[in-house]
């Protein structure tokens, strides 16, 4: 799922059409529903997701620290 996350992020024109054709959509449907965080920008979320017939794109998959929601904020000085 990686690779493809990458591919469709970054790869160009003919390289889509390379991974196309090894890949089928429900395997790339497979790696948005599955996306990694931090991989994928907007334009290219909204892209696949409206090429691949997913409606509109839910927010974009975010990296998670565990216990990271209790700290509080050091002001800077």
């Amino acid at each position: 799922m990686l690779f493809l996350n990458h591919a469709m992020t970054y790869g160009t024109i003919e390289e889509l059409r390379v991974v196309r054709s090894h890949f089928d959509d429900d395997e790339l449907r497979a790696a948005l529903r599955n996306a990694h965080a931090g991989v994928f920008n907007a334009r290219s979320w909204s892209y696949w997701h409206l090429m691949l017939d997913l409606g509109p794109p839910p927010p974009l998959p975010r990296r998670r620290i565990p216990g990271a929601e209790r700290l509080v904020p050091v002001p800077w000085r």
